[in-house]
């Protein structure tokens, strides 16, 4: 009761601090700052003279915050995004702004807006945010610093503020550019461009809502805003490590559909021949002109094909939504994703979320940036069995040259399901995410390697020694 009666606090606490930070400069800062200090001190007006410091601190307070009310000003904006960010790699866009006034704007402070979810009180009691184990025991029950984390992880994003030069207007008479231009800015233009920079904290769509402009009032102690709707979405794509091209021994396997499926990737010719309609042919395979001058309708008989498919299979089952080990998995079944392939290969990305989902990519299909685009977007699993994922494997496994597989535990049920695919002959690449050490029969699982979530990416780099 208690931790829930804090948790709702925290978002009281975090609106009153942001509403701050947002409206007073760091000098506003260190005034109200004084100001609290000589009330706290000001009580006894007998004893010390701190209240007469406290009046002046407040009528200057009253001064800026009144003069930001007569702040006046009309733009407008468009950002300029790239198609995808990546997890942790630092990304640079600009904003074109046109300023609609008749006055020449300075001072200013461009700001951008993003949605950030508040965490669920589930998720919260769930999630352990990193050096959990190293908190003492105040804040392991309080919670305020795993929080913190969570919304910030949940924003998606941290975007630097950018003071802006002085803006020239758009509406200007003829007089009026000349006074400009001999007022020390170098160039005349109606509209400006600045760069922004953008550090993507997780996976999956940054959703902007609006940009701010904030100037300071005379004092430099208080901010007046002006804020400009702006709706905009950029998808984060998960951290990639380097990997080498994926090698398994596996034959090519008879696929049903042929190359109709497979796009001409394969051994034969598509069509073979025409032939009377049977109950169950497709309507797409039904030829129209051949009915039209037979009076019967006649279908399209196209040649099975065997080519090479592999799979790569992500283990989603976790208890906590929000995760280390699971944000890990994503990433390394992305790199395996990404990795060199011939372009004879099919790749099947295999996963559950909140139902069994298997896209393909390969020549002809969906390119490797669906795939990408689909694990940006894939969510833990905490509410299904891990027998969801043997089901839509194993009714595949009949067209798999060979498998990798990502998984987040090694008990029993994985060790299971890799078994399965052993004694289907599938050739198999299995890695675990762990962060404890694991021990693991290398005389029965071979293919096994364990990848500790400090040194993925070493791990992985050494994987075909």
């Amino acid at each position: 009761m208690l931790r829930r009666y804090l948790f709702h606090n925290f978002r009281v606490v975090f609106a009153l601090d942001r509403w701050i930070r947002r409206r007073f400069t760091k000098a506003g800062l260190l005034i109200l700052g004084g100001l609290i200090a000589a009330g706290v001190f000001g009580i006894d007006t007998k004893q010390t003279f701190a209240y007469q410091l406290f009046s002046l601190l407040l009528a200057l307070l009253l001064l800026a915050i009144i003069s930001s009310w007569f702040f006046r000003v009309r733009f407008t904006a468009r950002r300029d995004l790239p198609q995808f960010a990546t997890v942790g790699e630092t990304l640079h866009y600009r904003v074109q702004v046109q300023n609609h006034t008749r006055k020449l704007q300075r001072g200013l402070t461009l700001r951008e807006n993003i949605k950030s979810p508040l965490p669920s009180f589930e998720t919260f009691l769930r999630a352990k945010e990193p050096g959990y184990e190293k908190r003492n025991l105040f804040d392991k029950y309080v919670g305020y610093p795993r929080w913190a984390w969570l919304r910030r992880t949940l924003k998606g994003a941290e975007i630097a503020e950018q003071s802006l030069p002085p803006i020239p207007p758009s509406l200007i008479m003829k007089n009026e550019k000349f006074k400009i231009q001999n007022d020390n800015i170098l160039s005349f233009q109606s509209s400006f461009s600045i760069k922004m920079t953008l550090m993507p904290l997780r996976r999956g769509y940054v959703h902007f809502t609006s940009m701010t402009f904030a100037r300071p009032d005379p004092f430099g102690l208080f901010n007046a805003l002006y804020t400009l709707d702006m709706s905009d979405s950029l998808l984060v794509l998960p951290k990639r490590y380097p990997v080498s091209e994926i090698s398994l021994s596996g034959s090519r396997k008879y696929q049903r559909g042929g190359v109709h499926l497979a796009m001409s990737v394969g051994d034969t010719e598509e069509f073979v021949s025409l032939r009377e309609y049977r109950p169950g042919d497709p309507l797409r395979h039904i030829h129209w002109k051949s009915w039209a001058k037979l009076g019967k309708p006649v279908v399209k008989e196209f040649q099975d094909e065997f080519f090479v498919r592999h799979a790569l299979i992500l283990d989603t089952f976790t208890e906590q939504a929000v995760g280390e080990s699971f944000e890990a998995a994503v990433s390394v079944a992305a790199s395996f994703a990404s990795a060199p392939r011939s372009h004879e290969v099919l790749l099947d990305l295999m996963l559950v979320g909140t139902q069994a989902y298997c896209f393909t990519s390969g020549r002809g299909l969906a390119p490797t940036a669906k795939l990408l685009e689909v694990l940006a977007c894939v969510e833990a699993c905490t509410d299904q069995p891990f027998s969801q994922l043997h089901s839509l494997v194993m009714e595949h496994a009949a067209s798999l040259s060979g498998c990798v597989c990502v998984l987040l535990n090694w008990e029993f049920s994985r060790q299971h399901l890799v078994q399965l695919l052993k004694n289907a002959g599938i050739p198999l690449l299995v890695v675990v995410i762990s962060e404890t050490e694991l021990e693991i029969d290398s005389e029965k699982f071979p293919e096994v390697h364990v990848l500790p979530l400090d040194a993925i990416g070493e791990k992985l780099d050494k994987l075909y020694d």
